[in-house]
């Protein structure tokens, strides 16, 4: 599967940014999709979460701020981004997982985007 991210950019800190994942199947067929991020000098580390069934996890640091959605139409989704700060600067990365359970044992399969990046300066 492709996955291709848009959207990124650099705005000033307060501002707000929308990425977009475009999947090349339907992103029904994924257990979840998921946006990363990852700074210079860090590890990737997740942002937010949506399951197939619509239920969605943030970390701590962007929840109230991130919002993740999805229009199955166009096997898109989306990361909704607002009061940005100078530390949510780094490459976002869009995660779809495949699962698949062969009798007792659950196989996860991770594609992933190129990344797009986000610059948050004053």
């Amino acid at each position: 599967v492709q996955l291709v991210e848009s959207g990124g950019g650099t705005v000033q800190p307060g501002g707000s940014l929308r990425l977009s994942c475009a999947a090349s199947r339907s992103i029904g067929s994924f257990s979840a999709m998921a946006w990363y991020r990852q700074a210079p000098g860090n590890q990737r580390e997740l942002v937010a979460s949506m399951t197939a069934g619509g239920s969605t996890n943030y970390d701590a640091s962007v929840r109230g701020r991130f919002i993740i959605s999805r229009d199955n139409a166009k096997n898109t989704v989306y990361l909704e981004m607002t009061s940005l700060k100078e530390e949510d600067t780094a490459v976002y990365y869009c995660n779809a997982r495949t699962t698949t359970n062969k009798g007792w044992t659950r196989y996860n399969h991770d594609d992933w985007g190129q990344g797009t990046q986000v610059t948050v300066s004053s």
